[in-house]
């Protein structure tokens, strides 16, 4: 079911909204004359999202939150009824990282990426679900990367927390569908790499520079494919041609996607410097940053080569596949 009312009634909370994908949200719903309702840690760059979304056309609410407190998760939902009315749709979207080989990254590190990640999702959904109901009805959407379905080296931690995501939102549209609440729409998005601060400010156990394995998409693609969801709810949704091609080779053949996909990511997912082992931004706030743009760029090249070769892939894939169980 879409939302009760048109995006320029709606009122949106935004979890991760002080940068990236969360602020591109914030600036594509504010255009359509949203309210938006907006959660983060740092209420500095929440106050920046928020002034450009008011010049927008839309009206804006700061709620500085740690989405790993379920009691200030609580207070963020009853601040944005509070202010509106009513909240017709949530988004979460908070999320950070660690870079490192599973067996080196601290335990404290790898529990941080799960609470923000995975607990702060189920806090907000909980939150969420209420909320909702109150209002006749709504959509939530959690944003769970295409690491929610295929893997990647170095990401132990958050390819974890997002496959978990997944399934939370599996299991809970059954039960809202078995309980009858079918006002209330749960989404998936599943996006590929994109170019925002996060590979920047993850913590680090490499000794090398992080960078996300090209092509990188722009947040904008990941924050016009949630506008849609909104209006038009399905149960999952990629965002970007490669985040879809991802995750249709991994269907067809996981054991080979797999192999193939860590050599090129363990190739691609470091840039030429060398940095400190550093906790990144798991624990203080979080900042705001770019410059992917070298990568963004080679989005067109790869993805047009991609779809082109789609074809050709499955069947070479396959054929490995079928060479690989002949020689066991």
């Amino acid at each position: 079911m879409p939302l009760t009312r048109s995006l320029g009634d709606a009122t949106v909370v935004i979890t991760g909204a002080s940068s990236g994908i969360g602020a591109a949200t914030a600036y594509a719903l504010a255009r359509r004359g949203a309210d938006v309702v907006l959660a983060a840690r740092t209420e500095e760059a929440l106050r920046q999202v928020a002034t450009r979304c008011r010049k927008l056309g839309g009206q804006a609410l700061v709620v500085p939150t740690d989405v790993t407190d379920p009691e200030a998760v609580e207070r963020l939902a009853a601040r944005a009824a509070a202010e509106f009315g009513r909240i017709d749709a949530w988004i979460n979207n908070a999320a950070v990282s660690v870079v490192g080989l599973f067996d080196e990254i601290p335990v404290t590190e790898f529990r941080r990426v799960v609470a923000v990640n995975l607990l702060g999702t189920v806090y907000g959904t909980k939150a969420a679900l209420r909320w909702l109901d109150a209002a006749g009805g709504g959509v939530l959407v959690n944003n769970a990367s295409v690491l929610a379905e295929v893997a990647m080296p170095y990401q132990s931690a958050y390819n974890a927390a997002r496959h978990g995501i997944r399934g939370l939102a599996d299991t809970i549209r059954q039960e809202l569908r078995v309980t009858g609440r079918n006002n209330i729409s749960l989404c998936t998005v599943l996006p590929a790499a994109v170019d925002t601060p996060f590979f920047r400010h993850a913590a680090n156990r490499t000794g090398r520079e992080p960078a996300p394995p090209p092509p990188a998409h722009p947040p904008e693609v990941v924050a016009e494919t949630i506008v849609r969801l909104l209006r038009r709810p399905r149960r999952e949704a990629y965002a970007g041609g490669t985040a879809r091609l991802l995750g249709l080779q991994w269907r067809l053949a996981p054991a080979v996607v797999e192999r193939v996909s860590g050599w090129y990511t363990a190739r691609t997912r470091f840039g030429p410097g060398v940095r400190l082992d550093t906790a990144g931004n798991l624990f203080p706030p979080d900042a705001a940053a770019g410059g992917w743009h070298g990568r963004r760029r080679q989005l067109l090249r790869l993805t047009a080569f991609g779809l082109a070769a789609a074809g050709t892939a499955v069947g070479t894939v396959a054929a490995i596949s079928r060479r690989s169980r002949a020689g066991r």
